[in-house]
């Protein structure tokens, strides 16, 4: 007679087992798990993370399984450039040099290097803010280098111009690419298991490679010489990349708010009086295109933006007072300027933000707005009528010190995360007192 001990399941995997205790005190081991268990949970190790599916975000297997096909008709298109790059640079040329060679492959690198430094000057900052989008645009100008890759060698007399410059767009391919897939990785990891997730996703996509790399041996011998079908060839699996790389930005469910998620938010808010939840907002965000403003957003700038006389440092001490943040409105350029104190709190720079919404929402859907507060909604209103700059700022904040804190409890309802923001702010800061307004930055 045996009794019943312990059972135990790897996860939440179909692998279990149970042990029973035996009349003679010998322990059994009984494996319940179906067959070709181990033989799948084998692939479930190499390729999946840890504690998959739990230890990821829900949208993990969707993301990865258009990743996976845009990875791959990626590195087919990369074989048809690499095969169009070596018959440029003169292989199977008698008369091509060495030396001519040489030179080529280096301009390329060098401006790649070039290009690679730049980018991340001048846009390092804004990759976390706008994953999604810079990630398919790394991917569009992907294949747009591909294209002056294959089409390089057409034109003789400047091919080295066209590699170079197909060379600086890879390059920032490389920065975007390599910077928004930590970003999304760092999303994807639900149990501190960055590395994990972003080793398996290594695994895959050279899983992908190799593949692809046996595909490439059977397809280039019969593709020699035979410009018509290679470009045929591309522009199949370029569409088939673009068309995965899309599903897969579109497919990521983040949870944390930039500039385009919480514009959307608060004017759903205003205009229905609803607030959607992630999954909803995430489809709607735009991922080809940076959100379409009649007022552009600068937070975290100088005071000096907003301060130009005496008489504005005043105003804007007497409005803000109680704040840990200043807007300054122009209506010229339209322009929506937000100055930030030293000791400012993500949530102060969320309600900065929302308040800036909320006036760029009023100027821009007045007719479409359903709120109950539209006394404050309309004078907003006026404001822009009469181009009454402290008017429209008066009643906005107004508007945001009495629905503000209702907004936040209800994106907390809907699971969106307020801890941490990514509204890409910049790095001038304010101490303001009686004493009045200093810069500062760090």
């Amino acid at each position: 007679m045996s009794r019943f001990i312990y059972r135990e399941s790897y996860g939440s995997s179909p692998e279990v087992k149970e042990y029973y205790q035996s009349s003679d005190g010998s322990l059994t081991v009984i494996d319940k798990s179906p067959k070709f268990t181990s033989i799948s949970q084998f692939f479930r190790s190499v390729f999946l993370p840890q504690g998959y599916p739990e230890s990821v975000s829900e949208d993990y297997l969707i993301y990865q399984l258009w990743d996976t096909i845009q990875a791959f008709a990626s590195s087919i298109t990369g074989t048809l450039a690499a095969q169009a790059l070596l018959k440029g640079i003169g292989v199977g040329d008698e008369n091509a040099t060495v030396l001519a060679a040489t030179m080529t492959w280096l301009l390329k690198d060098g401006t790649g290097m070039l290009g690679r430094i730049v980018f991340a000057w001048l846009k390092g900052s804004n990759l976390d803010c706008d994953a999604k989008r810079w990630r398919l645009f790394a991917d569009i100008l992907n294949d747009f280098a591909i294209f002056l890759e294959i089409l390089a060698p057409n034109f003789t007399p400047i091919f080295t111009p066209i590699v170079c410059t197909a060379g600086v767009c890879k390059s920032i391919v490389g920065v975007a690419g390599g910077a928004t897939r930590a970003a999304l990785t760092q999303h994807q990891a639900r149990r501190n298991n960055m590395a994990d997730v972003s080793a398996k996703d290594g695994s895959q996509e050279t899983l992908v490679n190799l593949a692809a790399l046996i595909c490439s041996l059977i397809i280039v011998p019969v593709l020699t010489g035979k410009d018509t079908l290679i470009w045929t060839l591309y522009i199949l699996f370029t569409m088939l990349h673009l068309f995965a790389n899309y599903s897969a930005v579109t497919s990521v469910v983040m949870e944390t708010l930039n500039q385009a998620r919480l514009h959307l938010l608060v004017k759903g808010y205003l205009c229905n009086g609803l607030i959607e939840n992630t999954k909803v907002i995430n489809y709607q965000e735009p991922v080809l295109w940076s959100t379409r403003r009649k007022f552009r957003i600068s937070l975290g700038v100088s005071v000096q933006k907003i301060c130009k006389t005496p008489k504005d440092v005043e105003i804007m001490e007497k409005l803000f007072q109680n704040k840990h943040y200043m807007i300054g409105l122009n209506l010229n350029t339209r322009c929506t300027n937000i100055v930030l104190n030293e000791n400012c709190t993500t949530l102060d720079e969320l309600e900065a933000c929302y308040q800036a919404e909320v006036i760029e929402i009023t100027y821009n859907h007045r007719h479409s707005i359903k709120n109950n507060h539209q006394i404050e909604l309309n004078s907003i209103i006026d404001g822009f009528n009469e181009s009454d700059v402290l008017k429209i700022l008066q009643y906005s904040q107004v508007f945001t010190q009495k629905t503000f804190t209702g907004f936040i409890d209800i994106l907390k309802s809907e699971n969106w995360e307020t801890k941490t923001a990514l509204l890409c702010a910049d790095e001038w800061r304010a101490k303001w007192d009686h004493g009045g307004l200093t810069d500062k930055t760090y």
